[in-house]
């Protein structure tokens, strides 16, 4: 958008507010005043931050050890009391809010001011970088006839709210995020009301990491017991009550928001007013009212608090929200019918023979007797369901299911365009299309009498109407989703709470988070001063060993500068970063790569092929083994001639290609030029995010274990192996790939004295899965999965054969199809062994789905 964000003058940067503060003269001499040095101030640091008790931190500082320190305080209530000498953040506020109702007790609001929060967030150096400060708009190909979106100010509602600004204004988006909390399991169910705010502007891969600080508590909205006789009404006054702190938190953004338009008043002409308006009676007449509200489906509130906010309009900021709405539909819905149709017992019983997938939960108890259900454990349950279900449900019923899954992992896409929009929609509708299924087996039941239920008024799938529309006016869905905010919460309430007396929690919440605000700004304004004034030490060294680079030590190695310790930006990225980052196993192979000769064993265990990223352990499982003993060991017979026919059409470089030979070659009896290996039970695998090819996926792990007490017949995971190098992954999905079965993972090893080309590639057994062709498809018609088959050879032996390890893309999942009912003999150990046909199951990770969608 051109005309906009435009920048007028050099302004105050966070450490020029930083050395406004009242004591900044104190700082030219003492950087760390109030308190004596760089090392007092760790000390008072952790313990601010720790949640310590007043008490237990003075039982520390009376420790015979700790009294020999030179600290600048000696008790707890010293420590506090210079923490408040600390700069501020936005100052908290509270004020008694008049009612038209009799409340229990006194109505009091904490609150910070809006505006100042808004620039806390605007001005922090870390966001820096992850900030849009003007809208823009995306396009698939230069001729810009597919259009693409991702952040709030990629989509429309961003450009034209900018165009009503004038010109040179720059866009602020305010996020608030409002949702009840129980404070602690032991207070006696006392709740609190937190209202977060962040920033659109803030790039959603920053602004929802939890660990980025980007919600801040804006106000504890009042939670008030009114003295109505009427329930209902009380929960009208309830509702009245919350838009009018809410007007009261937010004036200083209308206030912004209004000043300087040139141009007639933009209050907002939302359906939701125009109703309001036809209102006619008194509205502290509360039954009357509401009684008259229910003829336009309105909550009683008379004065909504976006009334006279500029250019706000219900239909563009109530956003659509996954966990709640679609996570929470899936289980109280989806999963219910499930459970009517197989029966719990059954249910179960197919989630705990699942084989585990390594870092994902495992059901071993299955799924419906589970108590306080988290999000994360709804989307693990979703990850299996479609290939679960598939033969005992209704056709009818697993298109539904399927569809509204389809739905849900479409609308988390982090990268949208008006094709796959369209995709949202269709799948939605194929849900309707055959929901009908559903009730006509009976399958949707009461949660209460249990009875059979003939009629869809479910308010969750109704919301799901909005989120393709609102794809294009406000950005993906994914960014909206209160997976944050919720683990914002404890954060900013239970752990706050924590470290109270357990009386009068909302105003020592509030004291607590202006602590550690300051302790926060003042160690990030402390280090960045100390890195100016030193000057950045731009050295870096090689680490001796790959065990250093995996433990992630070293980052990207074009990035020298940013690397060093005292570069603002590593500064800021160890305050404010995860502390536990996703390994970025592509980082780590490039460094291995730049490495000085000899500093490193070869051969490398980490290292990239294509789009995916392999890393083994240093130490082999078992460093030397016979191969005749290896096959014995783990279930290959054919392992001596398969590693024949490879090194038949390896060729003398190691740099061949290689698909499935067909006919074996090799005699069982052929001699090779090596007899034994190294063997590894495990290759860890990433990939490149599918809608960001700068940002890395999870961790894999494929499994490749002999038989022991645990797996009695071994453990082996399913993987995607490249065989037609005219396609690649994931672009081309399973085209010019196969699914295979890993048996086996190793590394000839030369005879001693000899070293061959060939003995610093890393290879691999793996037995082929054959896709079953359905009616005028390549998948199933219900679940829109492959069926798999194991592939056999004309003498009936399974279809196995060596590859290099860096063919292979991707992990995978197979479910076993177990038809109308599992086969009661399974376990989570056997199932794999004994199934002779699967399901190759696309929702158990969304980048996979993605993929092969």
């Amino acid at each position: 958008f051109h005309s906009a964000g435009k920048v007028y003058d050099v302004g105050q940067t966070f450490l020029d507010r930083f050395g406004m503060d009242t004591y900044s003269f104190f700082r030219r001499s003492n950087l760390y005043y109030p308190f004596a040095s760089h090392d007092d101030w760790q000390v008072a640091n952790y313990l601010l931050q720790s949640g310590l008790s007043m008490a237990k931190i003075d039982e520390y500082l009376k420790l015979n050890l700790i009294r020999t320190l030179p600290l600048s305080f000696q008790t707890a209530k010293g420590l506090r009391g210079c923490a408040e000498l600390l700069p501020p953040g936005p100052r908290w506020n509270y004020r008694i809010v008049p009612t038209s109702h009799p409340t229990k007790n006194p109505v009091i609001l904490y609150y910070r001011d809006a505006l100042d929060c808004i620039k806390s967030l605007f001005n922090h150096p870390y966001y820096a970088p992850h900030m849009d400060y003007t809208p823009f708009r995306l396009f698939t190909t230069a001729e810009r006839i597919v259009r693409e979106y991702t952040e709030w100010m990629s989509a429309e509602v961003a450009w034209w709210m900018q165009s009503k600004l004038p010109e040179g204004a720059t866009l602020c988006g305010v996020i608030l995020s409002s949702d009840k909390t129980h404070i602690t399991n032991m207070c006696g169910r006392k709740a609190a009301h937190p209202l977060l705010i962040s920033l659109a502007n803030i790039r959603m891969a920053v602004r929802n990491k939890a660990s980025s600080h980007a919600f801040l508590l804006l106000a504890l909205m009042p939670i008030s017991q009114f003295l109505h006789p009427n329930k209902r009404m009380c929960s009208v006054l309830d509702a009245r009550l919350f838009h009018q702190c809410l007007d009261i938190v937010v004036e200083p953004l209308k206030t912004a928001a209004r000043i300087g338009r040139m141009m007639s008043d933009p209050r907002t002409h939302a359906t939701t007013l125009a109703q309001l308006a036809r209102i006619t009676c008194d509205p502290d007449d509360v039954e009357r009212y509401f009684t008259q509200c229910e003829c336009f489906r309105l909550s009683g509130v008379a004065e909504p608090f976006f009334r006279d906010w500029p250019l706000s309009d219900p239909a563009n900021f109530f956003s659509p929200e996954a966990l709640h709405h679609w996570y929470g539909e899936f289980w109280d819905h989806d999963v219910q019918w499930c459970k009517n149709a197989l029966g719990s017992q059954e249910l179960d019983f197919r989630y705990s023979v699942l084989q585990p997938i390594v870092g994902l939960r495992h059901f071993k108890d299955g799924i419906t007797t589970l108590k306080q259900v988290t999000g994360r454990a709804k989307r693990d349950v979703q990850r299996y369901i479609v290939p679960v279900i598939a033969g005992a449900m209704p056709t009818g019923a697993v298109i539904a299911i399927r569809a509204l899954m389809d739905f849900r992992y479409l609308a988390q896409a982090h990268v949208l365009t008006s094709s796959t929009r369209d995709k949202i929609k269709d799948a939605l509708a194929k849900f309707h299309e055959h929901k009908s299924t559903i009730t006509d087996e009976g399958l949707r039941r009461g949660a209460k009498s249990g009875a059979a239920l003939d009629h869809w008024q479910i308010p969750k799938l109704e919301l799901m109407q909005s989120v393709a529309p609102s794809v294009s006016q406000i950005g993906v869905p994914v960014q909206w989703s209160a997976d944050t905010t919720e683990h914002a919460h404890v954060e900013v309430i239970k752990d706050p709470a924590a470290s109270t007396n357990h009386h009068n929690f909302d105003s020592q919440i509030c004291r607590y988070l202006d602590r550690i605000e300051r302790c926060r700004a003042f160690e990030t304004a402390t280090r960045l001063s100390s890195a100016l004034r030193n000057g950045p030490d731009n050295g870096q060294d090689i680490p001796d060993s790959e065990v250093d680079l995996a433990a992630g030590d070293v980052d990207d190695p074009s990035a020298e500068d940013e690397d060093s310790e005292e570069h603002p930006t590593a500064l800021l990225n160890d305050i404010w970063a995860p502390k536990r980052p996703v390994p970025n196993f592509f980082s780590i192979a490039q460094t291995l790569l730049t490495a000085v000769p000899g500093s490193i064993p070869h051969p490398i265990r980490t290292f990239t092929s294509g789009p995916t990223a392999f890393r083994l352990n240093y130490d082999p499982s078992i460093k030397r083994i016979a191969i005749d003993q290896a096959a014995e060991m783990f279930n290959i017979p054919d392992l001596c001639p398969a590693i024949a026919d490879y090194l038949g059409r390896e060729g003398p470089y190691a740099q061949n290609f290689h698909s499935f030979g067909g006919q074996r070659r090799a005699h069982a009896d052929v001699h090779l030029p090596f007899s034994e290996i190294q063997v590894w039970y495990k290759v860890r695998l990433q990939q490149k995010l599918h809608h960001d090819r700068t940002s890395v996926g999870p961790v894999f792990t494929i499994n490749a274990h002999p038989a022991n007490h645990a797996w009695e017949y071994g453990r082996r995971d399913a993987a995607i192996l490249h065989i037609d190098g005219r396609h690649e992954w994931p672009s081309s999905g399973l085209t010019g790939h196969a699914i295979v079965e890993i048996c086996l993972i190793m590394r000839p090893l030369s005879p001693r004295g000899c070293k061959i080309t060939w003995d610093e590639r890393f290879l691999v057994y793996a037995r082929r899965f054959d896709v079953a062709p359905q009616q005028r498809s390549q998948v199933d018609p219900a679940t829109g999965l492959h069926v798999l088959k194991r592939a056999t050879r004309a003498s009936g032996a399974l279809l196995g054969d060596v590859f290099p390890l860096d063919q292979i893309r991707s992990y995978a999942h197979l479910v076993p199809r177990f038809g109308r009912a599992a086969d009661p003999r399974l376990t989570s150990s056997n199932s794999s062994h004994f199934s002779q046909s699967f399901w190759l199951n696309s929702y158990f990770d969304k980048e996979f789905y993605y993929a092969i969608s």
